[in-house]
Order: C-alpha cells, then sequence, then structure tokens
C-alpha cells in the first residue's frame, strides 16, 4: 500500500506516515486478504494507493459544501474511486495495474479538537480519521446502528492491530 500525502503544514511526522501506512496494508489485508491468498497474491504484493490531504477548517468546509453541500466543519472526507466493493476488488486483484482506491482529506484543526475532547492524543485521532476513511473508502457507511457496529469493530481491529488504541 502506497500512501501519498499532501501535506503543506508538515504537521504529519514519518512516524505518523509510516503508521498511516501500516494502517492502510493491514486495513486492506483485514478485509480483502481472504481474496488475495485465494488468488495466489501477497497483500504485500497488491499495487494500491490511497491519497491523503491534510487541511484547514476553511478548506474542509469548502469541500464539505461542494460536495456533500453541508455547510459545516467535518473531520474527514472520503473520496471512493469505485462505485462498490465488488468493482474495488476486481481492480485490486489485476496485477497488471496500480490501483487508486481514493482520497482521503482530513482536517488538522478539528482533529486535534477531538483528540483533546476524547482524550485520545493528536496521533491516535489521525490514524482513527484515516482508518475510519479509508473503510468509507471500500464502501462502508454508519447511517445505521449495525453498519456503525461492523464499521467500528473493524476500525478497532486495525488500530489494534498496529498498536494505536486508547
Amino acid at each position: 500500500m502506497t500512501i501519498i500525502f499532501s501535506d503543506e503544514t508538515d504537521r504529519l511526522t514519518p512516524e505518523l506516515w509510516h503508521l498511516m501506512e501500516s494502517a492502510g496494508t493491514r486495513a486492506l489485508n483485514y478485509e480483502f486478504g481472504e481474496y488475495f491468498k485465494s488468488a495466489g497474491i501477497r497483500t504485500e504484493d497488491v499495487e494500491a494507493e490511497i491519497g491523503v490531504t491534510i487541511v484547514d477548517e476553511a478548506e474542509i468546509l469548502e469541500l464539505n459544501r461542494e460536495y456533500r453541500e453541508v455547510d459545516k466543519v467535518t473531520d474527514v472526507l472520503s473520496f471512493p474511486q469505485f462505485a462498490d466493493r465488488e468493482e474495488l476488488l476486481e481492480d485490486l486483484l489485476d496485477d497488471e495495474t496500480e490501483t487508486l482506491i481514493g482520497d482521503v482529506v482530513i482536517c488538522y484543526d478539528q482533529a486535534v479538537r477531538q483528540s483533546e475532547e476524547y482524550c485520545t492524543g493528536i496521533t491516535r485521532e489521525l490514524i482513527y480519521l484515516f482508518v475510519h476513511s479509508v473503510f468509507h473508502l471500500f464502501g462502508y457507511d454508519h447511517m445505521e446502528e449495525d453498519e456503525r457496529r461492523i464499521m467500528r469493530a473493524r476500525e478497532e481491529a486495525v488500530l489494534g492491530s498496529i498498536g494505536v488504541v486508547r
């Protein structure tokens, strides 16, 4: 898994980048590992990319207005490249192409506020928002309570696997 970072403020340290890449690979393996295994592919050999951009409140507000028609600051936005999970899996299994799974946009200022509110620390909050968004890229949502529980269990499994816990 390759993460393409855009952080013009340099708030993301190399250690944080590494944690995000590890989390992305673990999420990919958690979600699609059995499919890769049955196709004789190691998760580490899957050529997949996710774009990550860190923005301020003004930028996330503008994006939220434009793409979701919601006039408020949010913590993270996900922009999947595939219409559904099956289409994504098909592309991931095609070893002829690198797969851009989608883009994640994280509002740093909102992450700081939430890390203070939830007493998690900024590293845990940023990694959580990234993993949360990755599962949105995989097609998960949390509009209903049962969806929320499924998504949260996957997020916590990935976070735990890289040692990022509450």
